[in-house]
């Protein structure tokens, strides 16, 4: 009896540890692939490529070529897990023309801070010239795209 209980137990971890061998850094957001378009900023990244609030706080200046937009998110935040394939999708669509950034407030608190963010998801949204705007909370695809083409893109 002893002898089958081990068997299944070696059987049971056997297969536990090959069912999730595939899994890897798949759901990583750091994991750089092709298949996605969203770039996770740290502090410093954002300072190089949004805007250095450090040696400009008194007047806006983007540092990006492209317009974008920047999604201040929580892992364990429900609608920021509702927007983030969202906006997947939209940063394959819209790739070339504007960049999609996101940046955790868990892992940049600083950052975070420094723009007042306190409800997520709370997405900044920066045109190539003029000033930024935030919007609080999940959008629908369709409100995405019209504010991308609206304000980001001028495609009135």
């Amino acid at each position: 009896m002893k002898f089958l209980i081990t068997i299944l137990t070696a059987f049971s971890l056997l297969f536990a540890v090959t069912a999730c061998a595939g899994t890897g850094n798949k759901n990583n957001p750091d994991t750089k692939n092709n298949e996605t378009q969203i770039i996770h900023l740290t502090k410093a990244e954002f300072l190089k490529k949004v805007y250095n609030f450090e040696t400009n706080p008194q007047e806006w200046k983007y540092e990006g070529d492209k317009p974008c937009i920047v999604d201040f998110y929580a892992t364990w935040c429900g609608p920021c897990k509702v927007l983030a394939p969202v906006l997947e999708k939209l940063a394959k669509e819209y790739r070339g023309k504007i960049y999609i950034y996101k940046v955790d407030v868990d892992k940049e608190p600083e950052l975070s801070g420094a723009f007042g963010i306190r409800s997520i998801p709370t997405l900044l949204w920066v045109p190539q010239t003029g000033e930024p705007v935030f919007t609080q909370g999940a959008m629908s695809e369709k409100e995405l795209k019209k504010r991308i083409d609206e304000t980001l893109l001028n495609l009135k």
